[in-house]
């Protein structure tokens, strides 16, 4: 970033920027997991199988998908300061309206365009962190990012608790009032944020992260960043969208105790997101290793607590098993932070384009999942196979940065280490 582009810039508003970033991604998840929160009351008024609840999901994953693609373009040609709130009111209007849905058909059509807007924000949120952020600042910039979704996902059950009544239907204002969340974000925004801001110059043509696209995309480290991010999804979205029917269900916890251990588990995995952070700098700092090693070394870690998920079913409702929850949960957001470096350090100009072609790829991959977890509770009567399978799927991540992305040595980190084959 040249200094002209940052002399209207200081550290204290690019952390503003930053912590605006993490009331969007906040409102984002509080959006998308209002329906897991509930989903033991939804299923139940609105007379869903498993399977339909599934498909519920599948919807949002697929349409996520699609926008992913769309907006990952626009994000790269339309200026974010206009696209990036335009998208959020969108998803929070979707939102809303999913709380006034009265059957399986218009809740399955609100939740698929929820999930159509809601994926114009990472490519935006990227787009902007890669902007107002320095190279060493961008990991832990990252984490703070990426911590919203913890903070959305410990919010949500906590105010459906409040709001909850013995009444059909008490679970619609929760929705309502979150939908409403957004014009007062797109409000800060604009107070915030000017059209200048979000400008950077082009990089030199000369440099690294100039190459096309489509060399990048046919890159070993661009497939090793694809399919990592098909193993950090999985666990991630498996356990939000299914916890609260283990919990309750799989389990026999009561919907207060499993709402209260819902948030403490997003709380967990928030506390994972930012020590992913902060690993990866210790590990620069004090071992010496290169950012992108240490990243790989964070990401491994996190693959190790993941894996735990191989001994919830010998675990009886306890504290043994929502303690090994909790440790699943830190280990399954600490993978994020990694990817969106990984990421980043594929191309500076393609930014917002390669994270919504990554999301298209992941979210068209995965969101067929939740049908068939549906599928097999209704089959097995359980859950335990599918968050075991979930917990390990992490390491799929680990196999192929090793077989497709070679560690950059020290005169490679001069540039960009996507130039590696």
């Amino acid at each position: 970033m040249s200094s002209a582009a940052q002399s209207h810039r200081t550290a204290l508003w690019c952390w503003s920027v930053t912590g605006l970033l993490l009331l969007a991604t906040t409102i984002n998840y509080m959006d998308r997991v209002t329906l897991a929160s509930a989903s033991v009351r939804i299923t139940s008024e609105l007379q869903l199988s498993e399977t339909e609840y599934g498909h519920l999901e599948l919807a949002f994953g697929w349409s996520f998908a699609l926008g992913s693609i769309v907006f990952g373009f626009l994000a790269d040609w339309i200026p974010i300061y206009i696209l990036y709130p335009a998208a959020l009111l969108a998803w929070s209007a979707m939102g809303a309206a999913s709380g006034m849905t009265e059957g399986h058909h218009s809740l399955l059509l609100c939740r698929a365009l929820l999930g159509f807007f809601e994926s114009a924000h990472w490519p935006c949120a990227l787009k902007t962190t890669h902007t107002i952020l320095s190279e060493k600042q961008r990991t832990l910039g990252n984490s703070i990012l990426q911590s919203g979704a913890s903070i959305g996902a410990i919010l949500t059950p906590q105010l459906m608790r409040l709001l909850l009544t013995d009444a059909p239907g008490s679970w619609r204002k929760t929705f309502i009032f979150v939908g409403m969340l957004g014009a007062a974000w797109a409000l800060g925004w604009f107070m915030l944020v000017r059209p200048r801001d979000l400008t950077s110059p082009k990089p030199p043509e000369t440099t690294a992260t100039d190459k096309g696209l489509i060399a990048i995309l046919r890159s070993k480290p661009f497939w090793a960043v694809a399919i990592l991010i098909v193993g950090a999804q999985t666990v991630w979205h498996v356990y939000r969208v299914w916890l609260m029917k283990f919990l309750q269900t799989g389990r026999g916890y009561t919907e207060s105790a499993a709402l209260n251990f819902n948030s403490l588990y997003f709380a967990a995995t928030d506390v994972g997101c930012v020590l992913a952070g902060l690993f990866a700098l210790a590990l620069v700092k004090h071992l010496h290793l290169s950012p992108h090693l240490a990243r790989r070394r964070v990401y491994t870690g996190a693959c190790a607590l993941t894996s735990l998920s191989l001994f919830l079913p010998i675990l009886a409702r306890g504290g043994f098993l929502l303690c090994t929850l909790l440790v699943i949960g830190a280990g399954a957001l600490a993978l994020f932070p990694c990817y969106y470096s990984f990421v980043q350090d594929l191309s500076a100009t393609h930014v917002g384009r390669l994270t919504g072609i990554l999301s298209l790829w992941v979210w068209a991959l995965t969101s067929p999942l939740h049908s068939a977890m549906g599928a097999l509770a209704d089959w097995s009567k359980s859950y335990d196979l599918g968050l075991v399978i979930a917990g390990i799927a992490p390491w799929m991540g680990v196999v192929s940065l090793h077989a497709l992305w070679k560690i950059p040595s020290a005169t490679d980190t001069q540039t960009n280490p996507a130039t590696r084959p």
